[in-house]
């Protein structure tokens, strides 16, 4: 595949749209019930695109995918609901919806738009040729358009119809929020200020293989949670009693800490755990050194003197990237370690000595938790696309925006 040539990423600014028609990749696959969006996240960071596109007095038609219908009509994955949130989210511009994202229905919604009008089409996943990638399907959209513009990171993971094969078909450009993703990862893998720390934490060390042997190679300091952490601590001879591991994964922990100390990374691992018998609330708790860990004891959070140490860590950086909890931040009270480091990162960013940056789905439900996500620098809504960054692969939707 071509590399991401970041630099050559074009936005559409400066760019005369007046009455033309711009087809906009976006992600709007936001949790509903009973035919209702109950989170509009997504669509918030979505509307400043649209809203500039519409003002400027472009044509603006959007495509989305929403669930996973394998390409048949399923009625519990319409995109309808999600025209109805964005209607009444954009006080004033009309936001029609078209019954399909291609044939006579789309045809006829975006014949009818007029200058700094809205539609959104029908779910691209209710065909099939959008997951495949299809040549055809793309054409089919391309019909549509005159400029294409994607502004969907969390897609760009995908080779998709709608992400890449619709790029080499019509003149190609990152939308705001795209080019905001990217230029946040950029600041802190590419040329970041520096000490760098990064958290990664998660149950197990074997799906976050290529985000840590990426990340020993950028940062400065790597802070290792969750079940992770278990792993290393195992993979050194301490015992992790009853505690989430995996040993068969040892070897390449030490690949890991070899890469790691060739690099000069420095690896923070726990240096106490708080310690329950059963994984559930009201169990009881105790702390205990590493070295000490009971043999019917489940590590579920790291203890007072890591936060501690790890909050002394990151006070002398200044960028942090963040994936994955320190414990089991859902139960009470194992969330103390990631909310009392995210507490502190957030005081950080708020006096102006870090840039924090954090993606994936628990951590920003841990931010969320801790009341801090309005004072992170910036917060990924991306899932997969955000940790294949971080692993450093290329992603096809960039890459295809690239490679005019």
């Amino acid at each position: 595949m071509t590399e991401m040539a970041l630099d050559k990423l074009r936005s559409t600014d400066g760019l005369d749209i007046a009455g033309k028609r711009i087809l906009v990749r976006a992600d709007l696959n936001v949790p509903t019930a009973d035919g209702q969006v109950t989170d509009a996240t997504r669509i918030e960071r979505f509307l400043p695109t649209v809203e500039d596109f519409a003002r400027r007095g472009a044509k603006v038609v959007i495509l989305s995918h929403f669930g996973r219908p394998k390409g048949a009509r399923v009625p519990e994955m319409t995109l309808k609901p999600v025209a109805d949130k964005m209607r009444g989210l954009m006080d004033g511009t009309p936001v029609g919806f078209a019954d399909d994202c291609i044939g006579e229905a789309a045809e006829s919604a975006v014949a009818a738009l007029e200058n700094g009008q809205v539609v959104l089409l029908e779910n691209l996943r209710f065909h099939e040729g959008e997951e495949k990638n299809d040549g055809g399907f793309a054409q089919s959209l391309a019909r549509l358009g005159d400029i294409y513009v994607n502004d969907a990171f969390s897609c760009s993971h995908r080779a998709h119809a709608s992400t890449a094969a619709i790029a080499e078909i019509l003149p190609a450009y990152a939308g705001r929020s795209l080019m905001l993703e990217v230029s946040a990862l950029r600041s802190a893998l590419d040329n970041p200020a520096r000490p760098v720390a990064a958290v990664v934490g998660g149950a197990k060390v074997s799906t976050k293989i290529p985000v840590l042997t990426n990340m020993v190679a950028k940062v400065d300091k790597l802070i290792i949670g969750g079940g992770m952490a278990n792993t290393f601590l195992h993979a050194q001879g301490i015992g992790v009693g009853n505690s989430l591991c995996e040993p068969d994964f040892a070897d390449t922990v030490e690949e890991i800490l070899s890469r790691a100390a060739e690099m000069n990374c420095k690896i923070l691992l726990p240096t106490d755990a708080r310690v329950a018998s059963e994984f559930k609330a009201g169990a009881d708790i105790g702390t205990f050194d590493v070295a000490n860990i009971p043999d019917d004891g489940m590590i579920l959070d790291v203890g007072h003197a890591t936060l501690a140490n790890l909050n002394d860590e990151i006070s002398d950086c200044r960028t942090l990237l963040w994936n994955g909890p320190l414990g089991a931040f859902e139960i009470e009270p194992f969330g103390e370690g990631t909310f009392g480091l995210a507490k502190k990162a957030a005081e950080l960013t708020s006096s102006g000595q870090l840039a924090t940056i954090a993606g994936g789905g628990d951590t920003v439900a841990a931010l969320n938790a801790a009341n801090v996500s309005d004072q992170f620098t910036y917060i990924s809504t991306a899932g997969g696309a955000f940790l294949e960054w971080l692993e450093g692969r290329q992603l096809p939707g960039i890459v295809a925006l690239t490679s005019y």
